[in-house]
């Protein structure tokens, strides 16, 4: 689980869509704060058509102490946006796994969202 959590960081950081798709179920979903819950195939297309930009700092990938097939990536993002305005948060990303595949089932992004939507407005529309 933690290399692909790392794989999934590398991809997203890198906006290669196709990538961070095929590390999803074909029906993974995603829950952003901006976005609600969605297919991850049409979560990340959204993310990369209104970035310029990304950098990921992580600070830790935890494994479930529970069992669980689940992992969660505790990081920085600087997130620059079209307009050239740039947002920086702390995120943890938590990620349940198909424990037969190996793939990504779910993802919940959790991050304060006061410092994201004053800076970035609602560059989603």
């Amino acid at each position: 689980m933690r290399e692909k959590v790392r794989e999934y960081l590398a991809a997203l950081e890198a906006g290669d869509v196709e990538r961070v798709v095929t590390l999803f179920e074909p029906e993974g979903w995603v829950i952003s704060p901006f976005l609600g819950r969605m297919k991850a195939r049409e979560f990340f297309p959204k993310v990369v058509e209104v970035s310029s930009g990304t950098k990921l700092t992580v600070h830790d990938i935890l494994i479930s102490a529970e069992g669980q097939p689940r992992a969660v990536g505790y990081f920085l993002y600087d997130w620059w946006l079209k307009d050239g305005s740039k947002v920086s948060f702390e995120c943890a990303d938590v990620f349940t796994f198909n424990p037969e595949t190996g793939k990504i089932l779910s993802l919940v992004i959790l991050y304060d969202t006061y410092p994201v939507r004053e800076a970035a407005g609602d560059v989603y529309g």
